[in-house]
């Protein structure tokens, strides 16, 4: 049941990020940042990617994707369809991963040391959820700010 919620949510979330990403009017303020704001859009968007890729993909899909995370913040003007495209590749490989991963896996222990403790898989695929939802309402304001 968890790992139908979890599909859901990412499904939709990384559905959200696609269309955030379309809705900038100019598609050049994807990779503005202003004042204190140190990430812009594009680069919070190669950041869920890459971070869904190695905890997700890599992890549970054996996409033997590899990550740049220095990459992830400092590339810059990428085409928008690019981005798009990331975006739904990752949307195949999260939903893929998920399925194979079964509800008694969830209570195992996560195979990477992320954080300064270790977890069950089912807290870092939670986590993964909010993160995701944390940056898109980054980006959701980036862009409304941008365009006010």
């Amino acid at each position: 049941m968890l790992i139908e919620s979890l599909k859901t949510l990412f499904n939709r979330d990384l559905n959200k990020l696609k269309t955030e990403i379309e809705s900038y009017q100019n598609e050049s303020d994807i990779w503005k940042i202003q004042k204190e704001i140190a990430n812009s859009a594009g680069n919070l968007c190669l950041h869920l990617v890459g971070n869904l890729n190695t905890y997700i993909g890599a992890q549970f899909g054996n996409t033997n994707y590899v990550r740049n995370r220095a990459l992830e913040f400092s590339l810059k003007d990428i085409p928008r369809a690019e981005l798009i495209q990331k975006i739904e590749e990752t949307i195949i490989v999260v939903d893929n991963a998920l399925n194979n991963i079964s509800e008694e896996e969830l209570k195992i222990e996560y195979p990477l040391l992320v954080f300064k403790n270790k977890t069950t898989t089912a807290f870092m695929l939670i986590h993964l959820t909010t993160h995701l939802a944390y940056h898109l309402v980054q980006i959701n304001y980036h862009r409304r700010l941008l365009e006010s």
